[in-house]
């Protein structure tokens, strides 16, 4: 065995690096996050001339009556957000169906009895998945079922190549 090549070793800067100042915080601007009251106007602006404040005249209620609060107007339902365009909505949904068609047909061509534990665990988690995915569809959560169906065909397969 040839010996080992001699080693060069550096030794370590002696002088320690100067210090670099920290970087400026970046200017922030008022209205990020919450919002702030706006600052006071400078002290030295000549005072306005005070306007009469407004009052609303109230109705008199008598000791018995609880005053009604105004009625807010009706807020409109919340909308649905979807990263699916419309037009390609039954395009997605037979896509999904026919993945999930797929899985089940996999899952079908599987001898559950013949799997070992883990194999069970898998079949199962498909199965379940295959649930989620229709339930979703259901729900018109499109999005999500397609990710189900993805995950269930991909278990399906593999459990169907065993």
């Amino acid at each position: 065995m040839p010996p080992p090549p001699p080693r060069v070793v550096e030794s370590p800067d002696t002088e320690t690096p100067t210090p670099v100042p920290l970087p400026e915080e970046p200017a922030r601007h008022p209205n990020a996050g919450q919002r702030r009251p706006a600052p006071p106007p400078p002290a030295k602006q000549e005072p306005a001339k005070p306007e009469p404040p407004k009052t609303e005249q109230v109705p008199p209620t008598q000791p018995g009556e609880n005053p009604k609060p105004p009625e807010e107007p009706p807020k409109p339902p919340a909308t649905t957000l979807q990263t699916i365009p419309a037009g390609a909505e039954a395009e997605v949904e037979r896509t999904i169906r026919s993945q999930l068609m797929k899985a089940g047909t996999d899952l079908k061509r599987v001898d559950y009895r013949a799997l070992n534990a883990e194999a069970r665990t898998q079949y199962d988690t498909a199965k379940g998945l295959v649930r989620q995915a229709e339930e979703s569809l259901r729900m018109k959560n499109l999005v999500f079922a397609r990710s189900l169906a993805d995950k269930a065909a991909a278990l399906a397969a593999q459990l169907a190549g065993k």
